[in-house]
């Protein structure tokens, strides 16, 4: 007897509930990492769409020429040759981009650690940037972290100063101009900020990560962009960045925090009101300068990147789905890497690395080659348990066609359609009964008349009766 099924090319991000057993499979890899000049002494790399092309560019403090890099896009995770602007102050050690004067673009913020200020770069709109206006802080500034942190719809600064063991607090007047910095007391010597809603009241907290007290420390909002006095975490040895996001999926923001003297990351979940439990150690490199937070693998939740100076490289820690962690695996970025961020660079709809080499005066960039697989159970009454397997299209990008792999345990009802980002229907790969085995569908980049489709993202629906799996496909040309 032959069991029918559909297997469709929806939205790659609407949630499927099936009544059958699926499992994902990720097999994690990164490209090899491709180094882009950017000034001296690389510090600290942050990825935003500058330009307002829709991808993502990358801007880097350099601490040793007194400036930022700017590097725009390509389109397709490549970069052009770096913009350097002078910032004019001295040691540049942390860079952010936000809307600061609220105009649609992506201005840029710079803490600037002998100088004892914050310069705030305009967009004129196009990636290119004005001549930086400084505001005056605490004791050598070494991160800054830009947020709505009185709840008025800009974008405030928050300003670690590490000798002066304190964050500045600069409200932003609604024009990306900025009031006087309001200091409050945090641990010994701290080194990295990061605002979030920590105690999920609403309003934008702060996390610091504090060289030399061992711990971190967090601010809560009062809701106006004032705070309360400092409450201290023990996390060990030498905590020098810290990341809030939802690591164990119970909606409320956990804590992970690098440890330059211990070689690991510490990961502290949150009690559900800003509180949190002991922390919790993984290993990772050599001397890691920076952690960062973000869904790598593709399966929802949320993995770390810990950049590794002393090892030269990233390692990658994957969420079991419960903030506990898999074993860092490791690859390879530049000469002393300090910084790290995620971002999609390359528009394949995947989370890509960017690291800051404070050596080699060049920042790298590793593409996520992640392929994810779902298996398909089908369902118990059809009394087939074997897997039905659709693979990530092949390649992705593409160019000029792509195929998307498929195993079928039987003979099955195939139905493969592909559309575009509205939902109208392009093509149409599949519509018929298939063999038993290994097969792929092939998409020419060809609409159902024929004709060549443009650049852009696509998606393919692959469903099983009434049930659909999509595919999000990427063409470039």
């Amino acid at each position: 007897m032959r069991f029918r099924y559909v297997v469709a090319c929806v939205s790659a991000f609407a949630a499927v509930t099936l009544p059958m057993a699926r499992a994902w499979s990720q097999v994690l890899c990164f490209d090899a990492a491709v180094n882009y000049t950017a000034g001296l002494g690389p510090y600290s790399v942050c990825a935003a769409d500058l330009d307002g092309d829709g991808d993502q560019d990358l801007v880097v403090a350099n601490e040793g020429s007194s400036g930022v890099s700017v590097l725009k896009n390509n389109g397709d995770g490549t970069y052009a040759s770096a913009t350097n602007y002078y910032t004019p102050s001295t040691y540049p050690r942390s860079v952010v981009a936000a809307d600061l004067d609220g105009d649609g673009d992506q201005d840029l913020a710079v803490a600037n650690g002998f100088s004892n200020n914050v310069s705030v770069l305009k967009n004129i709109g196009d990636g290119t940037f004005t001549v930086a206006v400084n505001y005056a802080v605490g004791t050598y500034p070494r991160s800054v972290f830009a947020a709505d942190l009185d709840g008025d719809g800009d974008q405030d600064l928050a300003v670690i100063n590490y000798w002066g063991g304190s964050v500045s607090v600069l409200k932003n007047n609604g024009d990306g101009t900025y009031v006087l910095a309001v200091n409050y007391a945090v641990g010994s010597y701290p080194l990295s900020v990061f605002a979030a809603d920590l105690d999920g009241d609403g309003d934008q907290d702060l996390a610091v990560a504090n060289y030399n007290g061992g711990d971190v420390s967090v601010l809560k909002n009062n809701g106006d962009g004032t705070f309360v006095a400092a409450v201290n975490y023990a996390v060990g040895t030498i905590p020098v960045s810290v990341s809030a996001a939802d690591l164990d999926g119970d909606g409320d923001r956990d804590l992970a925090v690098a440890k330059e003297g211990s070689g690991s990351v510490a990961v502290l979940k949150n009690n559900g009101d800003g509180t949190y439990a002991s922390a919790v150690n993984y290993a990772v490199g050599t001397y890691p300068r920076s952690v960062f937070a973000a869904d790598i693998d593709g399966d929802g939740d949320q993995d770390l990147a810990a950049a590794n100076e002393g090892s030269g490289n990233i390692s990658v820690l994957k969420n079991n789905g419960n903030a506990t962690y898999t074993s860092a695996v490791n690859y390879l970025a530049g000469s002393g890497p300090r910084s790290v961020f995620a971002a999609d660079l390359d528009g394949d709809g995947d989370q890509d690395l960017a690291a800051a080499n404070g050596s080699g005066g060049n920042v790298s960039v590793l593409l996520n080659c992640t392929v994810v697989t779902t298996d398909v159970k089908a369902p118990e009454e059809s009394g087939n348990l074997e897997s039905i397997r659709i693979s990530q299209n092949q390649p992705n990008p593409f160019n000029s066609s792509t195929r998307i792999g498929l195993t079928l345990p039987q003979y099955s009802y195939v139905r493969a359609v592909v559309h575009d980002i509205l939902g109208h229907e392009i093509a149409r790969l599949a519509d018929r009964e298939m063999e038993p085995g290994e097969t792929s569908i092939l998409w020419d980049g060809r609409d159902s008349r024929g004709r060549i489709v443009g650049s852009g993202v696509y998606f393919c629906r692959m469903s099983i009766g009434s049930y659909s799996i999509a595919r999000k496909m990427v063409l470039l040309k």
